[in-house]
């Protein structure tokens, strides 16, 4: 212990002699580190940004929408052709085990009026149950009930960007919009989702019963009055994700008289397996940033072993006379090291500083989230240690074998 203490003296001494040399050395490793830590951080905060936006879609969410037809030889494209109906989702709930609720929806462009206030946003028709499955909550008000959609109640829920834009900031719950000449009241605001993975805006939407929103919004369908345009379901559980479209589109397959090897007339989509994947990216992107920014550890490591070769060639003769009164090989090596290693570890701590900084620098111009957690800083600061190692024991080694007579002589 004595002797380390000794060759921490020594080392911090022979640094401060040379500070502005032992600056420029650590350099690199505060900029790798630095990098390290912002890059990562970058990337970290990407995939955190993606979950959340998986979890404002809905947990273990699925979507069935109309599929494409053929007729007379013409294939109509997805969506062409209304196939699903109210009928259909009811069907789903009940009869698919693996299915826990089962949420018809229409949905049209409208133009909302309040007083001299308008805008144009999506109406969209739907049951109590498709809230619960989109994981929606309520910022004021309350949500329509199965009585407002058996009665085909003028009850509306906004968003909050519609809220905003017609109401400003004032609470819009309990007032008066006009939609398609039709006088609605806002029962509730939803609690802001921010945009969605693919982009858009989650909370500029008005929520109506699905009764009132096909008899006195958007129409219903002149060839099935209970035609919908997408059903969403919820899974028990991220396990039955596989199940439980298997059986929706038996169920389906059965309901819509497919015949075998004939195409379904409507598609399922497992939204979760496609957010997964951009998640996967994103953490790909993240340990990528993390190694590229490695790189300037590794240039910053070749800089230490330069000046620690050129300190050896500087010090040889005080390397003699400390062998000359008795200095073993293994001090000789231990000071040189812990002089390599000390200069890794300074950097190392200000790299750090400068990392953290740097970060909060992108989150607040750049408007990118960045997320720095601790074992980030933790690897990068041992990274920081193990290079100075690494490139400190070649100098360190070459000065402990020294010759002494040699080393006395030179000038």
């Amino acid at each position: 212990m004595n002797r380390i203490l000794a060759s921490n003296r020594i080392a911090l001494r022979a640094l401060r002699v040379n500070r502005l040399r032992s600056a420029l050395t650590m350099l690199g490793i505060i900029i790798g580190v630095a990098a390290v830590i912002a890059m990562v951080g970058v990337g970290a905060g990407a995939t955190r940004r993606i979950q959340e936006q998986i979890q404002s879609i809905g947990s273990n969410l699925i979507i069935v929408q109309p599929g494409s037809l053929s007729s007379n030889g013409v294939r109509l494209g997805a969506g062409a052709v209304v196939t699903l109906t109210e009928d259909d989702a009811k069907a789903i709930a009940d009869e698919c085990p693996s299915v826990a609720l089962a949420a018809p929806t229409v949905r049209g462009g409208v133009q909302v009026v309040n007083g001299n206030n308008n805008w144009a946003t999506n109406a969209q028709g739907v049951t109590p149950d498709y809230l619960t499955i989109r994981d929606y909550t309520l910022q004021s008000g309350q949500l329509f009930t199965t009585q407002d959609v058996d009665a085909a109640a003028k009850s509306a829920v906004l968003g909050e960007t519609v809220a905003q834009n017609l109401f400003g900031d004032s609470d819009p719950t309990g007032q008066a919009i006009i939609i398609k000449n039709v006088p609605f009241t806002v029962v509730g605001v939803l609690t802001p989702k921010g945009q969605s993975p693919t982009g858009q805006d989650q909370d500029d939407v008005i929520l109506l019963p699905i009764s009132t929103a096909t008899q006195k919004v958007l129409g219903a369908n002149k060839a099935n009055a209970k035609a919908v345009g997408a059903i969403m379901v919820q899974a028990i559980g991220p396990q039955a994700m596989g199940a439980a479209q298997q059986e929706i589109e038996a169920l389906l397959r059965e309901r819509h008289r497919i015949l075998p090897g004939l195409d379904d007339d409507f598609a399922i989509r497992n939204l979760t397996e496609v957010f997964e994947a951009q998640e996967t990216s994103a953490e790909v992107m993240s340990i990528l940033l993390g190694a590229i920014a490695s790189v300037s550890l590794i240039v910053g490591g070749i800089g230490i072993m330069n000046i620690m070769l050129v300190s050896v060639t500087e010090r040889t003769r005080e390397i003699g006379l400390r062998q000359a009164v008795g200095a073993k090989t293994r001090d000789i090596l231990l000071q040189f090291l812990v002089e390599a290693v000390t200069l890794s570890l300074l950097g190392g701590i200000i790299g750090i500083g400068v990392g953290l900084t740097t970060s909060l620098l992108i989150s607040h111009f750049a408007e990118w989230s960045t997320e720095v957690s601790p074992l980030s800083i933790l690897m990068a600061f041992a990274f920081s240690a193990l290079v100075g190692v690494f490139f400190g024991y070649y100098p360190a080694r070459k000065a402990a074998f020294l010759n002494p007579i040699e080393a006395l002589r030179y000038e």
